[in-house]
């Protein structure tokens, strides 16, 4: 392996769609950037509120790419990716920021071998304070060839958009992007396809901020069984892409067994089947079947034996309660909002012990 030009030309991309409040703190963390090489490409995806003129307010700072239609997450990601140049690309999402150092902190951890580079953010809520790290720190990454994780469950400990940058090479492989099927989560179908071809490197130091606020897509605020279902949704469509990916080299993946192994995605099916069983994407599933296999797979997580433990608890009692005990259970872990004052204490305990 050899080390990466330390002035190697880096692409931000910014997606935005009605993000007018939360752009400019982006687009400003972006062009502050200490590396010596960054475009900063912003992608409007036919906003509605005051977007355009933000964007106007930057000039030839930035590049501009106005979309005639909206079309969602993958096509702006898309969009971006076409006006680019940068021999990595980093999507940051509109409502999230970058620390100065970020770029600079990915271009040093990578080599030739990379496909691509995570790392952890701060959670901030909406006036940028700091409430939390993502992933949480108790999680360590999977690094380096991730592939016989992804194979077998369908997920490895990744982060989310604004914490991921990608080798041009690896982009040009993999996109464009399915636009039908990613017009939400298209970071989660870059991440699952780009350790296909080249290595994972981590940072576990924060390079910037993930924030969290009232109107996040992953979030959905209470409506537990709507976001469940678009999770369980995503996972398939993400397996589907991948299948198809691996099929050329000789390698295959069956979703029904794969996802048995994946307790994130356990949990989200068990979220759709309590919440509201009529629109559950997946005939035939069983609380119990899901609670069994989800109490296993917790057991074969990176993390503490008590993490594990706990959370193998939590899928049992989720399949054997009562359904109206199960649900409540359920969203108490989901949704913190919904928890009782005595258990959200609680947790505070357990999570600060296994850290």
């Amino acid at each position: 392996m050899h080390p990466v030009p330390s002035r190697i030309p880096v692409s931000i991309i910014i997606p935005n769609y009605n993000y007018a409040r939360f752009l400019k703190r982006a687009v400003d963390s972006a062009l502050g950037q200490d590396h010596a090489d960054v475009e900063v490409i912003v992608v409007d995806d036919r906003s509605s509120d005051g977007s355009a003129a933000v964007i106007k307010s930057y000039g030839d700072r930035i590049r501009a790419c106005l979309r005639p239609k909206n079309g969602g997450h993958a096509a702006a990601f898309n969009t971006g990716f076409a006006a680019s140049s940068g021999k990595i690309v980093l999507f940051l999402d509109a409502d999230d920021y970058l620390y100065p150092d970020a770029i600079s902190r990915i271009v040093e951890t990578w080599d030739s071998a990379t496909a691509q580079v995570q790392s952890r953010l701060h959670i901030v809520d909406e006036r940028q304070r700091i409430k939390d790290v993502f992933p949480p720190l108790e999680l360590p990454f999977d690094d380096g060839d991730v592939m016989p994780k992804l194979l077998h469950k369908g997920r490895y400990q990744t982060t989310v958009t604004s914490g991921l940058a990608f080798g041009r090479t690896t982009l040009e492989t993999i996109m464009p992007i399915p636009e039908a099927d990613f017009r939400q989560g298209a970071d989660g179908y870059l991440a699952t396809l780009a350790p296909l071809y080249g290595h994972v490197q981590s940072i576990d130091e924060c390079v910037g901020a993930y924030r969290i606020h009232g109107a996040n897509h992953s979030v959905f605020g209470e409506k537990l069984a709507e976001r469940a279902r678009w999770r369980v949704t995503h996972d398939f469509h993400r397996l589907e892409a991948l299948s198809d990916q691996v099929s050329s080299v000789g390698l295959t993946v069956e979703p029904s067994k794969t996802f048995l192994h994946d307790p994130v995605h356990l949990e989200e099916r068990l979220a759709s089947l309590c919440a509201d069983r009529d629109q559950h994407p997946v005939a035939n599933d069983s609380r119990l079947v899901l609670g069994a296999a989800g109490a296993v797979a917790s057991l074969q997580i990176t993390a503490s034996l008590r993490r594990r433990a706990i959370l193998a608890a939590w899928f049992l009692s989720v399949g054997l309660l009562p359904r109206k005990m199960a649900t409540a259970v359920l969203s108490w872990k989901l949704d913190a909002a919904s928890r009782p004052a005595f258990l959200a204490r609680f947790s505070k305990s357990i999570r600060q012990a296994m850290g």
